[in-house]
């Protein structure tokens, strides 16, 4: 006969997907009740409308039928407020962020993957003028690094210009336990947006310092749960605020300058990168956006010109990472996991991707060892 004891146990490999521990632990299984084959209980979710129910709800069921259980049935609830609150200090303290009791005149302390012992590699993907795909660039590149196996994140810093959610067809809003927010994934990439927390595609009027404590916010407030090893920052063209701001929180970013092929774009992305190296970060590489367009008979034709991206190479003393060809994602809305800019993983522009990344970690590579 089933006894609770060992319902518990095998629903100790059942996680919460947006939170990544178990169930069991977070005491969210609650109400057991076994009659012969027929097992019920109680699932108490974060917040009642959790984005992922319908998920906890297939791995609870196929975890407590693996015992041999004949029936399942489930009741939802949610948690107290009191109980998500201990729940968002948990996590806080878990991953080293602070909590709010702070002495006063203490400065707060910043989530853990920025400090020097941290595993995570920050790169910071910039560019000097808007409209070079810099975004499109960003989002390809971290689905490429989570199709080679490895824990990726993206903060969509780009506060004005914010793409991300729209590029990747994110329409889930994060979870917020407490004073804790929980990213969004998809295609195993961890995404946190201003786009998240604006309604209807609405301006952003703020000041430069505002912007800066949205982008600490990210680091503070956002449980990003196991360490990640790559954290790309899609930042606002140009060398403003939000640039300066990451150059400070985040001295040990390394960067990309996205450009396209005209000798003017590649003229002004020189100011951003030159501004990387004045403030001690690192260049990984260029990336050569719409670098040509590939007609149906195989022919290449410069649209924008030829030759920006080596120049800037040449001026940043840097490489030059990838050339991406003119083109648009053949994806359609069926689709798993359909996303109207990223790339399929077999198609030509999506290699040059794989490619990309493999680079980007053997540089990074180059660069612990140095």
């Amino acid at each position: 006969m089933l006894t609770r004891e060992q319902v518990l146990e095998a629903l100790r490999d059942v996680k919460d997907p947006e939170i990544n521990r178990s169930l069991v632990e977070l005491n969210m299984i609650r109400d057991i009740h076994i009659e012969g084959k027929t097992v019920s209980l109680t699932v108490v979710l974060t917040i009642s409308g959790c984005p992922l129910k319908a998920k906890i709800e297939d791995d609870v069921i196929a975890a407590v039928k693996a015992l041999g259980a004949e029936e399942v049935h489930l009741q939802f609830g949610s948690m107290t407020d009191e109980e998500r609150a201990a729940l968002s200090a948990q996590l806080r303290k878990n991953q080293g962020g602070q909590t709010h009791n702070m002495t006063p005149g203490q400065a707060p302390v910043l989530n853990p993957i920025l400090a020097k012992d941290s595993n995570t590699t920050f790169i910071a993907v910039t560019s000097g003028k808007g409209g070079v795909g810099k975004s499109t660039v960003t989002v390809n590149l971290a689905v490429a690094l989570a199709r080679l196996g490895k824990k990726v994140g993206i903060i969509d810093a780009d506060i004005y210009g914010f793409s991300v959610p729209d590029m990747m067809n994110i329409e889930q809003r994060p979870t917020v336990i407490g004073e804790t927010i929980l990213p969004v994934e998809k295609q195993n990439v961890k995404v946190m947006s201003m786009g998240f927390f604006v309604e209807d595609n609405s301006p952003i009027i703020w000041r430069g310092p505002m912007l800066g404590k949205m982008l600490r916010n990210f680091f503070t407030e956002v449980h990003w749960g196991e360490e990640l090893d790559y954290l790309l920052l899609d930042l606002p063209p140009g060398t403003g605020d939000m640039a300066l701001d990451v150059h400070t929180m985040i001295p040990q970013s390394m960067e990309i300058v996205v450009t396209t092929p005209h000798a003017t774009a590649a003229f002004v992305a020189a100011r951003a990168g030159a501004m990387a190296k004045r403030t001690g970060h690192e260049i990984l590489g260029i990336v050569e956006n719409m670098a040509w367009y590939e007609a149906k008979d195989g022919t290449k034709e410069y649209v924008f010109g030829r030759g920006g991206g080596a120049k800037l190479a040449e001026t940043l003393t840097c490489e030059l990472l990838a050339q991406i060809p003119l083109g648009q994602p053949d994806n359609h809305p069926s689709e798993p996991d359909y996303s109207p800019s990223i790339y399929g993983e077999k198609t030509e522009i999506g290699q040059l991707y794989i490619d990309m990344a493999k680079r980007v970690i053997e540089k990074c590579g180059e660069a612990v060892k140095q």
